[in-house]
Protein backbone atom coordinates (compact mmCIF):
# COMPACT_ATOMS: atom_id res chain seq x y z
CA UNK A 1 0.00 0.00 0.00
CA UNK A 2 1.60 3.10 -1.17
CA UNK A 3 1.31 5.59 2.02
CA UNK A 4 2.28 8.35 3.69
CA UNK A 5 5.34 8.63 5.96
CA UNK A 6 4.21 8.28 9.65
CA UNK A 7 5.54 9.74 12.34
CA UNK A 8 3.92 9.54 15.86
CA UNK A 9 4.47 11.69 18.68
CA UNK A 10 3.52 12.49 22.24
CA UNK A 11 4.68 13.49 25.81
CA UNK A 12 3.42 11.34 28.53
CA UNK A 13 4.07 11.67 32.66
CA UNK A 14 7.28 9.26 33.90
CA UNK A 15 4.14 6.67 35.13
CA UNK A 16 2.83 6.78 31.48
CA UNK A 17 0.15 9.20 31.29
CA UNK A 18 -0.74 11.84 29.13
CA UNK A 19 -3.65 13.49 30.59
CA UNK A 20 -5.49 14.61 33.74
CA UNK A 21 -7.82 11.62 35.08
CA UNK A 22 -10.24 14.10 33.96
CA UNK A 23 -8.90 13.69 30.86
CA UNK A 24 -7.95 17.03 30.37
CA UNK A 25 -4.43 18.50 29.00
CA UNK A 26 -1.91 19.57 30.85
CA UNK A 27 1.86 20.79 30.01
CA UNK A 28 3.98 17.68 30.26
CA UNK A 29 6.81 19.00 28.24
CA UNK A 30 9.46 21.03 29.19
CA UNK A 31 10.19 24.35 26.58
CA UNK A 32 13.28 22.54 24.76
CA UNK A 33 10.21 19.35 23.69
CA UNK A 34 7.72 22.36 23.19
CA UNK A 35 10.29 23.94 20.36
CA UNK A 36 11.26 20.58 18.80
CA UNK A 37 7.12 19.47 18.34
CA UNK A 38 6.85 22.94 16.29
CA UNK A 39 10.02 22.28 14.10
CA UNK A 40 8.23 18.55 13.41
CA UNK A 41 4.77 19.91 12.82
CA UNK A 42 6.33 22.15 10.39
CA UNK A 43 8.07 19.31 8.46
CA UNK A 44 5.11 17.39 7.97
CA UNK A 45 2.68 17.86 5.15
CA UNK A 46 -0.21 16.64 7.59
CA UNK A 47 -0.79 16.42 11.41
CA UNK A 48 -3.79 14.45 12.64
CA UNK A 49 -5.50 13.62 15.93
CA UNK A 50 -8.79 12.04 16.99
CA UNK A 51 -11.79 14.10 17.53
CA UNK A 52 -11.38 13.85 21.49
CA UNK A 53 -8.76 16.03 21.32
CA UNK A 54 -10.89 18.18 19.48
CA UNK A 55 -13.44 18.37 22.11
CA UNK A 56 -10.56 18.22 24.90
CA UNK A 57 -8.21 20.28 24.16
CA UNK A 58 -9.46 23.05 21.37
CA UNK A 59 -6.20 22.93 19.51
CA UNK A 60 -5.22 25.16 16.57
CA UNK A 61 -2.27 22.31 14.87
CA UNK A 62 -0.61 24.77 13.42
CA UNK A 63 2.78 25.95 13.72
CA UNK A 64 3.85 29.10 16.27
CA UNK A 65 6.20 31.42 14.40
CA UNK A 66 7.54 32.30 17.77
CA UNK A 67 9.29 29.07 16.76
CA UNK A 68 9.69 28.81 13.43
CA UNK A 69 10.47 31.55 10.85
CA UNK A 70 8.00 31.79 8.53
CA UNK A 71 6.07 28.46 8.65
CA UNK A 72 4.62 26.15 6.31
CA UNK A 73 1.39 25.41 8.00
CA UNK A 74 0.53 21.36 7.63
CA UNK A 75 -2.81 20.38 6.68
CA UNK A 76 -4.92 19.64 9.85
CA UNK A 77 -6.48 16.26 9.92
CA UNK A 78 -9.46 14.94 12.57
CA UNK A 79 -10.74 12.09 12.67
CA UNK A 80 -14.48 12.53 13.34
CA UNK A 81 -15.84 9.18 12.86
CA UNK A 82 -19.76 10.90 14.14
CA UNK A 83 -19.26 14.28 13.19
CA UNK A 84 -18.73 15.73 16.53
CA UNK A 85 -16.42 18.42 15.91
CA UNK A 86 -18.05 22.11 17.12
CA UNK A 87 -18.21 24.20 14.57
CA UNK A 88 -16.32 26.86 16.41
CA UNK A 89 -13.08 24.73 17.40
CA UNK A 90 -9.78 26.53 16.98
CA UNK A 91 -9.06 23.47 14.47
CA UNK A 92 -11.32 25.40 12.37
CA UNK A 93 -9.94 28.53 12.03
CA UNK A 94 -8.44 30.14 8.55
CA UNK A 95 -5.29 29.70 9.61
CA UNK A 96 -4.57 26.69 7.84
CA UNK A 97 -6.37 23.99 5.62
CA UNK A 98 -8.79 21.49 7.31
CA UNK A 99 -9.62 17.87 6.47
CA UNK A 100 -12.42 16.21 8.51
CA UNK A 101 -12.50 12.74 8.39
CA UNK A 102 -16.42 11.23 9.09
CA UNK A 103 -17.51 7.40 8.89
CA UNK A 104 -19.65 6.35 5.46
CA UNK A 105 -23.04 7.78 6.03
CA UNK A 106 -22.53 10.81 7.82
CA UNK A 107 -24.42 13.82 6.37
CA UNK A 108 -22.31 16.34 8.26
CA UNK A 109 -21.19 19.56 6.66
CA UNK A 110 -18.80 22.54 8.05
CA UNK A 111 -18.81 25.97 6.28
CA UNK A 112 -15.71 27.25 4.93
CA UNK A 113 -13.11 26.94 1.81
CA UNK A 114 -10.64 25.82 3.80
CA UNK A 115 -12.47 22.95 5.27
CA UNK A 116 -12.92 19.72 3.31
CA UNK A 117 -15.16 16.22 4.53
CA UNK A 118 -13.80 12.82 3.50
CA UNK A 119 -15.75 9.99 4.86
CA UNK A 120 -14.11 6.82 5.28
CA UNK A 121 -14.89 2.87 6.27
CA UNK A 122 -14.82 1.84 9.91
CA UNK A 123 -13.66 -1.35 11.54
CA UNK A 124 -15.98 -3.41 14.06
CA UNK A 125 -15.33 -0.92 16.66
CA UNK A 126 -16.49 2.13 14.91
CA UNK A 127 -13.18 3.12 14.60
CA UNK A 128 -12.10 4.84 10.99
CA UNK A 129 -9.84 1.77 9.36
CA UNK A 130 -6.31 3.12 9.16
CA UNK A 131 -5.80 2.42 5.31
CA UNK A 132 -8.64 4.54 4.40
CA UNK A 133 -7.48 7.68 6.44
CA UNK A 134 -3.84 7.01 4.76
CA UNK A 135 -5.33 6.14 1.08
CA UNK A 136 -7.58 9.41 1.14
CA UNK A 137 -4.00 11.58 2.46
CA UNK A 138 -2.25 10.08 -0.58
CA UNK A 139 -4.76 10.98 -2.53
CA UNK A 140 -4.03 15.01 -1.44
CA UNK A 141 -0.63 14.63 -2.05
CA UNK A 142 0.29 13.92 2.02
CA UNK A 143 4.07 12.62 1.94
CA UNK A 144 4.77 13.20 5.97
CA UNK A 145 1.93 12.45 8.36
CA UNK A 146 2.58 13.43 12.28
CA UNK A 147 0.37 11.63 14.54
CA UNK A 148 -0.68 13.68 17.59
CA UNK A 149 -2.72 11.89 19.64
CA UNK A 150 -5.04 10.89 21.50
CA UNK A 151 -4.16 7.26 22.68
CA UNK A 152 -7.39 5.60 20.96
CA UNK A 153 -5.71 7.18 17.25
CA UNK A 154 -1.75 6.27 18.27
CA UNK A 155 -3.03 2.59 19.26
CA UNK A 156 -4.83 2.50 15.98
CA UNK A 157 -1.95 3.75 14.16
CA UNK A 158 0.96 1.67 15.83
CA UNK A 159 -1.52 -1.19 15.54
CA UNK A 160 -2.28 -1.31 11.89
CA UNK A 161 1.55 -1.75 11.48
CA UNK A 162 2.06 1.71 9.37
CA UNK A 163 4.44 3.83 11.79
CA UNK A 164 8.06 4.61 10.68
CA UNK A 165 9.39 6.81 13.65
CA UNK A 166 7.64 7.38 17.38
CA UNK A 167 8.98 10.05 19.23
CA UNK A 168 8.10 9.64 23.33
CA UNK A 169 8.96 12.54 25.57
CA UNK A 170 9.02 11.56 29.20
CA UNK A 171 8.28 14.70 31.38
CA UNK A 172 9.20 14.59 35.22
CA UNK A 173 5.99 14.23 36.82
CA UNK A 174 3.63 11.64 37.96
CA UNK A 175 0.02 12.32 37.74
CA UNK A 176 -1.82 8.70 38.96
CA UNK A 177 -4.86 7.22 38.25
CA UNK A 178 -5.96 3.90 37.35
CA UNK A 179 -8.41 5.08 34.59
CA UNK A 180 -6.10 8.05 33.58
CA UNK A 181 -5.06 7.93 29.50
CA UNK A 182 -1.92 6.78 28.40
CA UNK A 183 -0.06 7.20 25.57
CA UNK A 184 -1.59 3.80 23.53
CA UNK A 185 -5.31 2.98 24.52
CA UNK A 186 -7.89 1.51 22.11
CA UNK A 187 -7.99 -2.21 22.49
CA UNK A 188 -4.74 -3.47 23.14
CA UNK A 189 -3.25 -7.06 22.99
CA UNK A 190 -4.90 -10.14 23.82
CA UNK A 191 -1.61 -12.02 24.24
CA UNK A 192 2.61 -11.51 25.07
CA UNK A 193 3.32 -12.71 21.26
CA UNK A 194 1.08 -9.59 20.34
CA UNK A 195 3.28 -7.06 21.84
CA UNK A 196 4.43 -4.33 19.41
CA UNK A 197 8.23 -4.45 19.24
CA UNK A 198 10.35 -1.37 19.16
CA UNK A 199 13.65 -0.75 18.62
CA UNK A 200 15.47 2.08 20.47
CA UNK A 201 17.07 4.11 17.81
CA UNK A 202 18.32 6.82 20.12
CA UNK A 203 17.84 9.53 23.53
CA UNK A 204 18.69 12.76 24.52
CA UNK A 205 17.74 14.66 27.45
CA UNK A 206 15.19 17.78 26.75
CA UNK A 207 14.97 19.93 29.72
CA UNK A 208 13.58 17.90 32.64
CA UNK A 209 12.19 15.43 30.54
CA UNK A 210 14.02 12.85 27.81
CA UNK A 211 13.36 12.48 24.48
CA UNK A 212 13.24 8.53 22.88
CA UNK A 213 13.47 8.04 19.50
CA UNK A 214 12.18 4.13 18.64
CA UNK A 215 11.36 2.66 15.38
CA UNK A 216 8.94 0.16 15.14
Amino acid sequence: MKRPRVIVNCAMSADGKIALPNRRQLRISSDEDIARVYRLRNQCDAVLVGVGTILSDDPKLTVKEAYVKHPRQPLRVVLDSNGRTPSRAMVLNKTAKTLIIMAKGNKRSFKGSHIEVARCTTDRFGLLEVPCILELLVQRGIKTLLVEGGSTVIWSFMNSDVVDDLFVYVGSCIIGGKSTPTMAGGQGVAAEDEAIPLRLVGTRRLGEGILMHYQP
